[in-house]
């Protein structure tokens, strides 16, 4: 991990992309957040999906590594539609997608029943394995990210079901506790993802519990914008442009 093999800097337009290439990265992955901001919306499936798909085309266009696109819930109230968006990802190349357990309503982020999900990507893999449509699927389980009550329990008990049903990989956000992280790697052979939040441990850490993979979410995107606008601010302040440079 520490040689960045299993890191994944989430990206969200071709300039953040092509920094990360230029770095020698090994594979990116979209933020949807991130994007949906750039593009002035509210994440949760907000943005259109045509206008994602605009983004993703561009990246992949101007880039040569792996990327993996984050597919929120689907972008698609069926299981065709999803399975649509997805085969028109695997037809530009990408590699892989999150799909999470969670959609946000009109009073925000709810987890779904977990043997309803269970069955409805059930239903996905089996349609893409139908269509011949090889691409690596990162199941996004929110039980930390909701802070459930037993979210360390809960999200066991929904890496089982999910990988019985054609998983590739298990994406838990918000999980940073060791025992915990510990606890999820152990109860899955398929490799888990984590996301950088404050307290998570350290990479080398991180490895030895047996994490394949640290994604950055929105985080950068944030930061970059933040010092954006202390260097506008300072501009400002100044009165001259020297802060640029």
């Amino acid at each position: 991990m520490n040689k960045q093999n299993h890191f994944y800097w989430d990206i969200w337009n071709v300039q953040s992309a092509v920094v990360l290439q230029k770095l020698q990265y090994k594979a990116i992955a979209t933020s949807s957040m991130a994007v949906a901001e750039t593009l002035g919306y509210q994440d949760g499936e907000q943005m259109p999906f045509d206008e994602y798909l605009l983004i993703i085309k561009r990246i992949k266009a101007s880039t040569s590594i792996p990327l993996s696109v984050d597919l929120e819930a689907g972008y698609g109230e069926t299981e065709d539609k999803i399975v649509k968006n997805i085969q028109l990802l695997h037809e530009l190349g990408i590699a892989g997608i999150n799909i999470e357990d969670s959609v946000v309503n009109a009073s925000g982020r709810i987890i779904l029943n977990a043997n309803d999900f269970a069955q409805k990507l059930a239903g996905i893999t089996t349609r893409l394995k139908a269509l011949d449509v090889d691409i690596f699927i990162n199941v996004r389980c929110d039980t930390f990210l909701l802070d459930l009550l037993n979210a360390c329990d809960e999200a066991v008990n929904r890496i089982k079901l999910y990988e019985k049903v054609g998983a590739n990989g298990i994406f838990l956000p918000c999980i940073t506790a060791i025992d915990d992280i510990k606890t999820t790697v152990s109860s899955t052979k398929l490799p888990v993802n984590v996301m950088c939040m404050p307290g998570l441990p350290d990479f080398e850490v991180l490895q030895s519990l047996g994490v394949k993979r640290i994604s950055m979410g929105s985080f950068l995107n944030n930061a970059a914008y933040k010092k954006a606008e202390a260097l506008a601010q300072n501009i400002l302040r100044e009165r001259n442009f020297s802060g640029l440079f």
